[in-house]
């Protein structure tokens, strides 16, 4: 397998579950050492036991802000270079508003949405020194469809959307890529808070899609020549109906 990422470094929150974590084997197929970021201590040392030296856990809370603000400071101390930053780690709420709870709407968009932007401002003076570098976020169908069972979490990936677009357009003349991947319903753990009738309809419909094949196209969107940018991608289950 010819390996498109070899010396690249990336860094992946939450990447030890769902597409964060299909994102990380994907890259480390593909040649690249991966730092993973994840409050989940034990799957980081399963990770790490699996991948061996090309792969380095990094575990903490990205809700506490002390341990945000540090995030890329201790990794570029750790691996001196980052080339890909892939701010996939999320929250999920769905269902009426009127049920959601206050604090897992705060909790949400915290993670959703300020700590993305976080994230990436403290990574971007680095790329801009080096005048070069490739920013994902994992984004949603939700933020493109005003999605009518999860008012809360469409909101926050709307917002991601305009992060991305606007972001892109400031950085681009640096030689720094920024794009999103928004797929459609993956079967992944975040599925669990759907309604269980719409979750039941899409399993029989055939309408979800894996996170391997999320990472796939992450891939690609890595690996175009350095001129062209994938700046958003849209991607659902042939047989998922709006």
């Amino acid at each position: 397998m010819t390996q498109p990422l070899a010396g690249k470094v990336a860094v992946v929150t939450g990447g030890a579950s769902g597409i964060g974590l299909a994102s990380v084997e994907m890259m480390i197929a593909a040649g690249a050492k991966v730092v993973v970021v994840d409050r989940d201590e034990n799957a980081l040392a399963r990770l790490q036991e699996k991948h061996g030296a090309a792969l380095i856990p990094y575990a903490t809370d990205l809700l506490d802000a002390d341990k945000c603000k540090a995030l890329v400071p201790d990794i570029l101390a750790l691996t001196g270079v980052i080339d890909i930053f892939h701010a996939n780690a999320g929250l999920y709420v769905g269902g009426d508003l009127v049920d959601a709870d206050v604090d897992a709407i705060d909790r949400m968009l915290n993670l959703n949405i300020n700590v993305v932007m976080k994230n990436v401002r403290s990574v971007l003076p680095h790329m801009i020194e080096r005048g070069t570098g490739d920013i994902m976020v994992t984004s949603s169908l939700a933020g493109h469809y005003p999605t009518p069972w999860e008012p809360v979490y469409a909101s926050s990936k709307w917002a991601t959307h305009c992060f991305v677009q606007t972001t892109r357009r400031q950085v681009c003349k640096h030689g720094i890529r920024v794009g999103s991947i928004s797929p459609g319903p993956v079967i992944t753990g975040l599925l669990s808070d759907w309604p269980e009738e719409k979750l039941a309809e899409a399993k029989a419909k055939g309408s979800l899609m894996e996170a391997s094949e999320v990472a796939e196209t992450i891939l690609f969107m890595l690996t175009r020549p350095r001129h062209i940018t994938i700046r958003d991608v849209v991607m659902i289950p042939s047989q998922f109906d709006l």
